[in-house]
């Protein structure tokens, strides 16, 4: 009798075990080196079943030394396209040709492949896959009800993160460092439970990397080599929650009811941004409203009635394409965070469909200013009109989101009137911010603070006045603010022709290009003149005005690409960095250098710097 296995089977072990229980006593095994060359591939991927395949494989040469089998490996290894041609079937027919060409049974636990081979008068022995499958979670053990993540590893003791949203905390749940072998065998019983049974799914199946679904589980199984070791990470919602359980209900029910609305949720991670996004789309579906989700991975916990959608083949604007067929009333998209997501989620706002989106900020603000640059300034209010900020499982801010034409605040001439966005608080309706362009930036300015105010719009104002003051001007120049329109520029005395220009042309045209009226002096009229000299000495190094953009804070500096320079505070040193290509250093906001940074420069010190 001549078995020629498929690759299925071989992973599957079905070959060994009709081996052992006598059905292929003295048979002749024929194993298809495409067969071989498909689990090559699979195992130097970093996939388990290619390194089942290769176990099985070991087991059939002792069966074959023992005398119970004869084994052969026959006939060709798929070429380069053919193995990347596996999923349209094109190794699958190499598998039967070695059949047909040996007169052989194939065995196979691939029903198309069965089907297809029987098609073709080939003989068949199909066997059910067999899938170890269990009627629990293996580490389900380990949660309670006010736990929120299980994080499970290799060599490490269980830990967890368990208590009230407002109160979390992270701790050792047991005594046992878990083994590799544990950790091994509960990563495959997961697995196996999500492909098995109807309450679960395999949400994402990488090299090294596996996320499933089952029930309201969301379980991440990390491997080698994309992991030092195997780790479990499972997490699951404590609270489900009506909108009637969170403040401004009244309001907010009332606003997602009149219209549809495009709006923002935010909310550092563990807030409750999701739960609250739950009770939103519940309410909805309630008030009659067709409610779609888009998240990846599906892990929101919604009723029956609103379909989860995923990445329609990875991507999600496929996803977004096929909703704007089904033409959903409100479509919930869980995460937003690159600009893909954004644009697509811009998209479907602009198309007429209400959007709920679900945003990692640490202020509501921040939310908002995620879309800048993604998305035109001028169309933000009509893509998001509403931004909920969560904080401890509680709603903390509801922000209004409106455009309007008119002088931003701290300006007063009419001619600097322009498209505004003005944030407002949702429940006095006092305005907040005001976002709007000013000499080419973009720039969010708090309301009723005019300290932060003036770290905003002055800041910039200061800054653009200084970059046109320094391309006529040889030495240091120095900006003082004196009124909303007004300021006086401190110049190097040799500086004052260039800068004032022949019957004062040049000034004037400044002036006019900033709206803003300039008075030109020498630094030594600012110091005091001689009798303060003191007070004239000039830092070590070379003035600069860093500009804070909604990700970085930027030193332009593009006369010194390449060079390490030491960056200074009031003579008191930062850090030192290197200039980049493109003539500036970056520093990333939130870091403690740009942090360190921004603080000196909202204490009005003076930043300066120096070749190091």
């Amino acid at each position: 009798m001549n078995i020629v296995p498929d690759t299925s089977a071989v992973i599957d072990g079905r070959v060994s075990e009709r081996i052992a229980d006598g059905s292929y006593k003295e048979a002749t095994v024929l194993v298809p080196e495409a067969v071989v060359g498909e689990l090559e591939s699979q195992a130097n991927a970093g996939y388990d079943s290619g390194w089942n395949g290769l176990e099985e494989l070991q087991a059939l040469t002792n069966f074959a030394e023992d005398g119970e089998i004869e084994l052969q490996y026959v006939g060709r290894r798929a070429s380069g396209s053919e193995q990347a041609g596996a999923s349209e079937g094109d190794v699958d027919a190499i598998i039967r040709d070695v059949a047909e060409d040996h007169d052989a049974t194939l065995l196979s636990s691939d029903v198309v492949q069965s089907e297809v081979a029987k098609a073709k008068g080939l003989a068949v022995e199909y066997v059910e896959p067999e899938v170890e499958s269990h009627e629990d979670l293996p580490i389900a053990s380990f949660f309670d009800d006010e736990t929120m993540s299980v994080h499970l590893k290799t060599d490490t003791r269980p830990k967890a993160k368990r208590g009230a949203l407002e109160g979390m905390s992270y701790k050792t749940i047991d005594e046992t460092v878990t083994s590799d072998e544990q950790m091994d065998e509960w990563a495959d019983e997961i697995e196996a439970l999500a492909r098995t049974s109807r309450e679960g799914f395999v949400e994402l199946s990488e090299p090294g990397m596996t996320i499933v679904q089952y029930r309201d589980y969301r379980i991440a199984v990390a491997r080698p080599p994309f992991a030092d070791g195997i780790e479990i990470t499972a997490v699951r919602p404590i609270a489900k929650t009506t909108l009637e359980d969170y403040e401004f209900a009244d309001d907010l029910r009332q606003r997602l009811l009149e219209q549809q609305r495009g709006v923002l949720i935010s909310g550092a991670p563990g807030a409750g941004k999701s739960t609250f996004a739950q009770a939103v789309a519940e309410f909805l579906n309630d008030n009659d409203f067709a409610v779609k989700t888009m998240e990846k991975p599906r892990d929101l916990q919604v009723g029956p009635e609103i379909t989860q959608y995923t990445a329609l083949s990875g991507d999600m604007a496929k996803t977004a394409d096929s909703l704007l067929l089904v033409r959903p009333d409100y479509t919930i998209y869980d995460e937003v965070r690159k600009t893909e997501d954004f644009s697509v989620f811009a998209d479907m706002r602009l198309a007429g469909v209400g959007m709920v989106g679900v945003v990692h900020a640490t202020r509501a603000i921040d939310a908002l200013q995620r879309l800048v640059g993604r998305v035109e300034l001028g169309m933000i209010p009509q893509v998001v009109d509403t931004v909920v900020y969560i904080e401890a499982g509680k709603v903390h801010t509801v922000y209004d989101v409106t455009t309007e034409v008119k002088v931003p605040e701290g300006l007063t001439a009419e001619d600097l009137a322009r498209p505004v966005i003005q944030i407002s608080d949702f429940e006095t309706a006092t305005p907040a911010y005001e976002i709007y362009t000013f000499n080419r930036q973009v720039v969010t300015v708090p309301l009723g603070d005019s300290e932060s105010r003036d770290t905003g719009v002055d800041r910039i104002a200061k800054q653009e006045i200084e970059r046109e003051i320094r391309s006529v001007a040889r030495g240091h120049v120095h900006v003082d603010l004196t009124g909303q329109n007004d300021a006086v520029v401190y110049v190097e005395e040799r500086d004052i022709s260039y800068v004032i220009g022949k019957g004062g042309g040049r000034i004037s045209d400044i002036e006019d290009r900033l709206g803003i009226d300039i008075d030109v002096r020498t630094h030594e009229e600012r110091s005091g003149g001689p009798a303060s000299s003191q007070e004239t000495i000039q830092p070590a190094g070379e003035v600069v005005q860093p500009e804070i953009t909604a990700r970085h804070v930027v030193i332009r500096l593009d006369e010194h690409v390449g060079e390490t320079v030491e960056v200074q505070a009031n003579g008191e040193y930062l850090f030192t960095a290197t200039v980049g290509r493109g003539g500036d250093i970056q520093i990333s906001r939130g870091s403690a250098i740009a942090e360190e940074l921004e603080d000196a420069i909202d204490r009005k010190q003076q930043i300066t710097v120096a070749t190091a």
